[in-house]
């Protein structure tokens, strides 16, 4: 086997020449003053220029962007002297320090991180995402244009930018997409894709979710241009939402609050059935939460708040005739009818067995 062929016999990408120390300082410096809340519109045309006088620049400014995206935007240790240069004592020495500090790590990215094109067989299931939040877990991540990026609980991203488009690949999970005007001078369209198909923002805040065999998609703000996999794409406006699969969209329907009210820790039901309510809780739970088909089909109302799962079941209990049985310390529960106390007492012992609690009505 020759030197220049990798184990399938694929013949080594040539590798491009180290990036000059000043251009990775220029760069460093240039990230921070676009994420100042100074910014002006001059700077970034002023930033733009410089992007464009060299190619060394645009590589640098690509290592800058796929950094920000890995870390889910600046750390906050870099950008203080940036944006609290005016106040700090010794702002200019602050500053350059945390330039070098920046400059530092964009020396240090992977070259693994500037070619993409294996993305797709890595994992479907997004084991080895850019971005992933546990089993109720949520978190907010800037992307490098500035666009506000909110995973939901058990999420997987990849963020991909590069010279023609702004990319966000959701292989699990909901996010809350606030997109942000490019700082390109050649349009840069944003979107997300999934297995069904692209998503494509017309300037927007929108919530895209990934189901079993769809995507649902529905749009706060602006619009956007649905693109299924193999069918004609469609245009979905503000104020409605859509379900769609590879083969097609479904029909156009109002839009709610709710995917918003989630990436905010809230659970929003309006008459939803129990089993509906308990499978959309489960998703912040760790272990399992079934409902007993004998009280799946009571309607609930109200907000939950999805941080604290415990509190949510004590909600239930005290509100409608329904308890909660917890086996394995609470990684299997079953809401169940509320039974007489003679027969909550029986039911205890015979569960006394093996580890568990109860919250029901009684406490």
């Amino acid at each position: 086997m020759s030197a220049t062929t990798s184990m399938t016999g694929a013949a080594a990408a040539p590798q491009s020449p180290p990036l000059a120390p000043r251009v990775l300082d220029d760069a460093a410096e240039w990230l921070m003053r676009l994420n100042d809340s100074a910014v002006t519109d001059a700077d970034r045309r002023a930033f733009e220029r410089w992007r464009q006088s060299h190619p060394d620049h645009a590589r640098a400014w690509a290592r800058a962007e796929l950094l920000m995206n890995k870390l889910g935007g600046l750390p906050s240790a870099l950008a203080m002297p940036s944006l609290a240069r005016s106040t700090r004592p010794s702002p200019n020495a602050g500053r350059r320090a945390a330039v070098g500090r920046l400059a530092a790590l964009l020396a240090a990215v992977p070259a693994g991180w500037l070619g993409w094109q294996g993305w797709q067989s890595a994992s479907e299931h997004g084991w080895t995402a850019d971005h992933r939040t546990a089993t109720g877990e949520r978190r907010e991540l800037r992307l490098a244009d500035g666009t506000r990026l909110t995973l939901n609980t058990a999420s997987a991203v990849d963020v991909r930018f590069d010279a023609t488009q702004r990319l966000v690949v959701l292989h699990a999970g909901e996010i809350l997409i606030s997109t942000a005007p490019d700082t390109a001078a050649v349009h840069r369209p944003f979107r997300v894709t999934t297995a069904s198909g692209t998503m494509e923002a017309l300037g927007t805040r929108f919530n895209v979710r990934k189901e079993a065999a769809a995507t649902r998609v529905a749009v706060l703000e602006g619009a956007v241009r649905i693109a299924p996999r193999a069918a004609a794409s469609r245009v979905l406006p503000a104020g409605q939402q859509a379900l769609f699969s590879g083969d097609g969209i479904g029909a156009f329907t109002p839009a709610d609050e709710a995917g918003a009210a989630r990436a905010q820790g809230m659970l929003l039901a309006d008459g939803m059935r129990l089993a509906d309510f308990a499978a959309e809780l489960s998703r912040y739970r760790p272990g399992a939460l079934n409902c007993d088909a004998a009280v799946g089909d009571l309607r609930i109302s109200g907000a939950f708040p999805v941080d604290d799962t415990d509190r949510v079941l004590r909600m239930l209990v005290s509100t409608y005739p329904v308890d909660a049985v917890m086996r394995l310390r609470g990684y299997w529960t079953t809401l169940v009818p509320r039974a007489p106390e003679s027969a909550q007492g029986t039911q205890r012992t015979q569960d006394s067995r093996a580890p568990s609690k109860n919250i029901s009505a009684k406490g």
